[in-house]
């Protein structure tokens, strides 16, 4: 976990691109639309909003929230890293779902049931992404610059 704000900085922007990434090519192609300009033309206003909620919004909720839950034992690694995770999943499924409907076409008329399918698609992917390919190479990363 990171220790300073610089290590924050660090470890967010690498787990922040990742997901980004990921779920960008995640659902280019589920669309059938994957091509190298749409993931780029996708990927960078993705990413600056994805970070923006990551730091100001969703991030905030998370530590408050896993602060207050007294059933998760802080001095647990594991338990700390999954909770978070888990809050940061769904946090940022729940606002970058919505982005991304309105990224590809604009407020649908049937904006709540597009919602929850889009929802619902991007949790299937977005967890096992951050809890078994991103989560764990960013600490890894991050716990290389911890010992230089």
């Amino acid at each position: 976990m990171p220790t300073n704000k610089k290590e924050g900085i660090i470890f967010g922007s690498i787990m922040c691109f990742l997901m980004v990434l990921g779920m960008s090519i995640y659902n280019l192609v589920l669309h059938q639309s994957f091509t190298f300009i749409n993931l780029v033309t996708g990927f960078i206003p993705g990413f600056i909003v994805a970070f923006i909620l990551d730091n100001l919004i969703v991030g905030v909720i998370a530590h408050w929230l896993v602060s207050k839950m007294s059933f998760i034992d802080k001095q647990n690694r594991i338990q700390l890293i999954l909770s978070m995770s888990c809050l940061m999943v769904l946090g940022m499924v729940s606002f970058m779902s919505l982005f991304g409907i309105i990224i590809e076409g604009g407020i649908p008329n049937n904006l709540g049931s597009v919602y929850v399918q889009t929802w619902i698609m991007n949790l299937i992917a977005a967890l096992p992404l951050q809890l078994l390919v991103v989560g764990p190479f960013s600490r890894t990363i991050l716990a290389r610059i911890q010992t230089k």
